[in-house]
């Protein structure tokens, strides 16, 4: 993978060749295509931005002085959406939708049809309304998550049987992003406590705790490990002390 491997789905993708995917979300699109187009053809801009300052997956309002406050990618899905994106981002802040699974794809062409919405399929209820504007919401290519799984994390795609899938989080997603397209990458309000920690809150935002995600769809530990390695190696480097 280069700099010039595309990091959003385009719509030309579907219309001028076949778009091959053996794998169904999250690490493909096998079985997403009549969501996708639908999604693909609201969304028709895929310009990718010339400098990325911050790419993130939370707010920066309120935490300036820890965080900053431009934000160029905003990772998201359904359940982290929050009802008016204009609060806690730039008016030019790329939405890009990190599609977990079916009901991700579904949920956004929802929202961009004005369609009756459908609520199963979610751990959490996201927005009836959300207010994103469909010239700034991008869909993330699902060649990324399986590759920060497979390459950065060396988690297994497919879990074995009777064993619990484990996907990467949005947080480690963005890491790998960054380094593959940033020439440095700082790292600030993203971290995982020491074990002993359990009650730390995992996030500068929020109440959760490396406890309370003890038995989340993620491998909270492995990501840990993995960031500590990109900082000794001076792949990454926190901008804040950390434990």
């Amino acid at each position: 993978m280069s700099r010039k491997t595309e990091l959003f789905l385009k719509l030309k993708d579907f219309f001028w060749k076949e778009h091959l995917s053996t794998a169904a979300l999250p690490y493909g699109i096998k079985g997403s295509e009549k969501f996708l187009l639908k999604v693909l053809a609201v969304t028709s801009s895929y310009k990718m931005p010339a400098n990325i300052e911050r790419l993130n997956d939370a707010p920066v309002r309120g935490y300036e002085e820890d965080v900053g406050n431009k934000t160029t990618l905003r990772l998201f899905y359904p359940e982290s959406a929050s009802y008016n994106p204009g609060i806690h981002n730039d008016p030019d802040t790329l939405m890009v939708l990190v599609p977990f699974k079916l009901e991700d794809l579904r949920w956004l062409k929802e929202i961009l049809y004005d369609e009756k919405r459908i609520r199963k399929g979610f751990w959490k209820p996201p927005p009836q309304i959300w207010l994103g504007q469909a010239g700034q919401i991008r869909v993330l290519d699902p060649y990324f998550l399986r590759l920060t799984a497979s390459e950065l994390l060396q988690i297994p795609l497919q879990p074995r049987r009777q064993q619990k899938p484990v996907h990467p989080t949005t947080g480690i997603l963005a890491v790998f992003v960054a380094l593959n397209y940033c020439d440095v990458v700082h790292v600030a309000g993203f971290g995982y406590p020491e074990f002993r920690n359990q009650k730390e809150p995992i996030h500068y935002y929020g109440k959760e705790t490396m406890k309370s995600m003890k038995n989340s769809y993620h491998d909270l530990n492995q990501e840990a490990k993995v960031l500590k390695k990109l900082e000794d190696q001076g792949a990454i480097l926190y901008l804040h002390r950390h434990s």
